[in-house]
């Protein structure tokens, strides 16, 4: 009895229908917590991770109802998945970003959402905390618009088409006749000169600044820009006159006192949204006399675009070369190109040393310097 017991419960459990798998998908949210029960007013389930790999086995709405790699189940709301094709891109991102130059260290007062891509509605996977630093690599401004996320689920099969009712089964009506037009119809369809001035243009599409940061687990997301606090001592930032700064760069040390005292280089750009990353850049030294920073060269006015990049520089001193710090910034100028102009210092004196043409590489829009023979060189010599 209790052997034919055993073979009647293991027929029993072979015969239960398995769950279909819709689709497979992938935690969007650093941390989710899975639903036991819709009806529950809160989730008590598993916690998922970020980028874990889920399976979906069944949907009630906006909600689906997922299985796990340790088997798992619960319930989560769909738009806090990702597609297979959006994790690919998002780890594409992280590639990208990875070997990219950091235009320095930003921390938040508030959390801020990181998106998968530089949208409002883009789904979000991680939260910078206030304290918490991440490197800002590149910035874009994109319109403001609603976003589509990647449909998770197979469209529903469309019901069959209907039959076609037969003429005999139609109920045949007349054509009732076409309006006819007013008498003044011709008059009506002309505007005068001053109702032409009243018609407003239409409105502008709202933009956003959207910042690509890296994250300190490696990961790389969007963010909006305005949000982001450059992590440069306020005894410089004072000087950002209401204008944000974009990027910003230790170029030297000075000992005053028994204090180490940094020069800056920085980048910022006036209030709004522009389609360029700075439109100006000043270059600090700190005096040590009069304890105080101090403009050694600035820049206005600039259509400047990333990268900017802090490097030495071969300069031409007495008909020798020697190797001074530099830095390059890339600039639009009014021939409607862009050129990298490569800049040499020696505390307060600073040099113009070479103006290269700059073109975009790939549809990404990162831009490189052209070959070595199509370079125009300012080479100078510095008394």
């Amino acid at each position: 009895m209790a052997a034919f017991a055993v073979l009647l419960a293991s027929g029993c459990s072979n015969n239960q229908p398995r769950e279909t798998v819709l689709a497979e998908a992938y935690v969007g949210p650093s941390a989710l917590r899975l639903r036991q029960d819709l009806a529950s007013p809160t989730a008590d389930g598993a916690v998922l991770k970020h980028g874990e790999r889920v399976e979906i086995i069944g949907r009630r709405r906006i909600f689906v109802r997922v299985r796990t790699a340790r088997n798992e189940r619960g319930w989560v709301l769909m738009r806090q998945l990702l597609s297979p094709r959006q994790m690919e891109d998002l780890n594409r991102l992280a590639e990208r970003a990875a070997p990219m130059w950091s235009h320095g260290v930003a921390t938040v007062y508030d959390p801020l959402n990181v998106h998968t891509e530089p949208n409002r509605q883009a789904p979000s996977f991680y939260q910078i905390q206030p304290g918490e630093h991440v490197d800002v690599v590149a910035q874009r401004v994109e319109p403001r618009g609603p976003y589509q996320n990647p449909a998770l689920l197979p469209p529903p099969a469309r019901p069959a088409p209907k039959r076609p009712r037969r003429d005999s089964e139609k109920l045949l009506l007349p054509m009732p006749p076409a309006p006819k037009p007013p008498a003044d119809w011709l008059q009506l369809s002309r505007a005068t000169p001053a109702e032409l001035a009243e018609r407003r243009p239409p409105k502008p599409v709202p933009v956003d600044t959207w910042a690509l940061v890296r994250l300190p687990n490696r990961r790389a997301g969007w963010v909006l820009a305005k949000a982001l606090r450059m992590e440069i001592p306020d005894e410089v930032a004072q000087y950002s006159e209401g204008h944000r700064i974009t990027s910003y760069f230790s170029v030297g040390q000075v000992r005053s006192g028994d204090q180490i005292k940094h020069n800056w280089l920085w980048t910022t750009i006036s209030p709004g949204d522009h389609p360029w990353d700075f439109d100006s850049f000043r270059y600090f030294v700190w005096n040590v006399r009069k304890r105080r920073y101090e403009t050694a060269y600035v820049e206005r006015k600039l259509r400047g675009y990333f990268p900017v990049r802090v490097h030495p520089v071969e300069v031409a001193v007495g008909g020798r070369k020697q190797t001074w710090p530099g830095f390059s910034v890339v600039v639009e100028e009014a021939d409607g190109l862009r050129y990298r102009k490569t800049y040499a210092y020696q505390v307060y004196l600073v040099r113009l040393v070479s103006r290269t043409p700059w073109q975009p590489v790939n549809e990404e829009g990162e831009w490189v310097a052209l070959a070595e023979p199509e370079r125009t060189a300012l080479s100078h010599a510095v008394q």
